[in-house]
């Protein structure tokens, strides 16, 4: 027998039309008292899909604080514009919020009074659960968890596209500066670099894997860890940066050396920012379509009521530039 809303009612000691009204997003209830009546209604197996939710007016755009940095910037504003440039279209709103594990994010949710949201890069499993449990539709962009309805770049095969084309490049010793394993995108990019690797029957070397942890100082670290790479007894005669903001910052560091890029070192980076054509030199990069991912996202959330996740994958694109070749 299906379970219903006088189930959840009897569950949590309320009355039937709290009940409704938390599980259509009515206003007039408290935000604890609609997450506990959906955590509830989860918990017994309420088929949340026969809900009708209304027209979106109103999307929340959430970034973890640790991307609203100068580092990560070039990469998820154009994803922000992508989705603000839908809903202009689409004639929704669509607000902003830079949030951290340790703030009260539910309420500051409920102030924009959003009718979806969508969450743009890593996120704290917790946390999303948390705000999935406001009952109201989510996407994520640039991050995938199991049941969740996501839209991602394909990591995995920009980081194979990378790394195959340094190897046909003829280069030997290929590294790759990565970030926090933690992050859904990095552990891709990462198992793009070691399959291209592993197809080309090339050992992995763990020495020449360093992750950059996300600090105040990412810049600092990375030009620490280019120069760690570049002081081994073999160094690398390639690197593959999990970014292009790394990969340029690795670059700096390689000149700065007195190396010459990329007769003694060949460099690619991931994202194709606009800052990745203008470098001197120009920087080898994997494109991704930030905008789309945001206007994607947009729609994604137009289209979802509470049913069945969705996960949908963009296409990258290798770009080639003077930083991995002589031959341009």
């Amino acid at each position: 027998m299906s379970v219903t809303i006088r189930d959840i009612a009897k569950a949590t000691g309320l009355s039937l039309g709290t009940i409704s009204r938390a599980l259509k997003n009515q206003s007039g209830l408290t935000e604890a008292t609609r997450v506990r009546v959906f955590a509830v209604a989860r918990e017994l197996g309420y088929d949340l899909s026969k809900l009708k939710v209304g027209r979106v007016r109103r999307i929340a755009f959430l970034l973890h604080r640790q991307h609203n940095t100068l580092s990560s910037s070039p990469f998820f504003s154009p994803v922000l514009h992508g989705a603000e440039a839908a809903c202009r279209r689409e004639g929704v709103a669509l607000s902003f919020i830079a949030i951290g594990p340790a703030e009260p994010i539910m309420e500051q949710i409920r102030l924009h009074q959003p009718d979806a949201i969508l969450c743009a890069g890593f996120f704290e499993p917790e946390i999303l659960h948390a705000i999935r449990a406001a009952g109201k539709p989510l996407v994520l962009i640039d991050m995938r968890l199991q049941d969740y309805t996501a839209i991602n770049p394909d990591n995995r095969l920009g980081g194979y596209l990378a790394t195959r084309h340094l190897i046909q490049a003829g280069r030997k010793r290929i590294a790759m500066l990565s970030g926090p394993s933690a992050h859904y995108s990095i552990q891709e990019r990462v198992h793009g670099f070691r399959k291209a690797l592993y197809d080309a029957k090339i050992l992995a070397n763990p020495e020449l894997e360093i992750a950059i942890p996300h600090h105040a100082n990412e810049e600092l670290s990375v030009k620490q860890a280019m120069l760690k790479l570049l002081a081994m007894t073999q160094p690398p005669d390639a690197v593959f940066c999990y970014n292009d903001t790394t990969a340029l910052t690795a670059m700096q560091a390689c000149l700065g050396a007195g190396l010459k890029i990329p007769h003694d070192i060949a460099i690619v980076g991931f994202d194709n920012i606009s800052a990745a054509a203008k470098s001197n030199p120009p920087l080898t990069s994997i494109h991704v379509d930030k905008e789309a991912l945001g206007a994607e996202g947009v729609a994604m959330l137009l289209r979802k009521a509470h049913d069945e996740a969705i996960d949908k994958t963009l296409a990258v694109q290798l770009i080639v530039r003077e930083s991995s070749t002589d031959d341009l």
